[in-house]
């Protein structure tokens, strides 16, 4: 953007996310200053540009946050869609590197542009750069791509880096020799936190719901909606607590057999599991 007015010898813009100013006068004029002079501090253009820093973050962060629940979902997205978000620099900085399936769920690619007329431009795992035009595609889910060590090697050699976690998220398989009658996972129990409070401050900060005594994810996999459900003690609990065992309900609430689990929910919730079982308090000399 560019340089606006701000008082008499200054000029003020957005200069990578934060207020610069410059001179118009003198020997510095026309050069960025290091910092903003005290006489700018409470201009009121200043002030606007403060603001709208603000916005630009907060909207950077609701694109990341839209295309991670659409990778999550493994929702089909319309191509027309990304094509008129694409010239938004946040939408586009949240989009571009992310792996794609179009009409050929086998084929996948990385996102790298989108045109008006809603064609696609991607880098194909031949390293060719091609153009699709299907009605809609899916950022899947890593869990549900083929060959995902492949495709991770060959993000690596290309310098792949995306905004939103997908290609390098990790995953769970949920495993073939599930006892059928089995409804809960203990491998994340029993992590010590100094306070209930610190524990869903972790889940919170994680971009986990913390709802009643528990942590959770909700998932839209194989086209129902499931939640996972990490317990993390009662409200208000002032004494230490432990991180409890995971679960999955569907929308009714109903407790699933884990055998009833679909690939998506096992990864997300053992995900959730694994990552509060982390900032567990670990006592001096012990590994565990």
């Amino acid at each position: 953007m560019g340089w606006l007015s701000a008082g008499d010898g200054y000029e003020v813009a957005l200069v990578e996310g934060r207020v610069a100013a410059r001179a118009t006068s003198g020997r510095s004029a026309g050069r960025q200053l290091k910092s903003l002079p005290r006489a700018l501090r409470d201009h009121p253009e200043v002030d606007r540009l403060r603001r709208f820093a603000e916005w630009l973050d907060r909207h950077a962060a609701a694109c990341v946050a839209q295309v991670d629940s659409w990778m999550v979902s493994s929702l089909p997205v319309p191509t027309g869609l990304l094509a008129r978000v694409w010239p938004d620099e946040a939408w586009q900085a949240a989009l571009r590197d992310m792996a794609v399936v179009g009409d050929d769920p086998e084929e996948v690619g990385f996102l790298r542009g989108a045109t008006e007329d809603g064609e696609l431009r991607v880098v194909n795992l031949d390293g060719e750069t091609v153009r699709l035009s299907p009605r809609t595609v899916t950022l899947p889910h890593p869990v549900l791509l083929p060959d995902l060590d492949d495709i991770r090697e060959f993000a690596a050699e290309l310098g792949i880096v995306q905004r939103v976690e997908q290609i390098h998220r990790a995953t769970w398989q949920r495993p073939d020799d599930l006892d059928p009658k089995a409804t809960e996972i203990r491998e994340f129990t029993g992590g010590s936190f100094r306070s209930r409070f610190a524990l869903a401050a972790r889940a919170s900060s994680l971009g986990y719901r913390v709802s009643g005594g528990y942590s959770t994810a909700r998932v839209r996999d194989g086209g129902r909606t499931v939640e996972a459900s990490v317990w993390i003690g009662e409200p208000y609990w002032e004494d230490t607590v432990e991180t409890g065992s995971l679960t999955w309900q569907d929308q009714d609430g109903r407790a699933l057999p884990l055998r009833e689990v679909g690939p998506v929910a096992w990864s997300e919730g053992m995900r959730m599991a694994a990552a509060l079982y982390a900032g567990r308090v670990i006592e001096e000399g012990k590994n565990g």
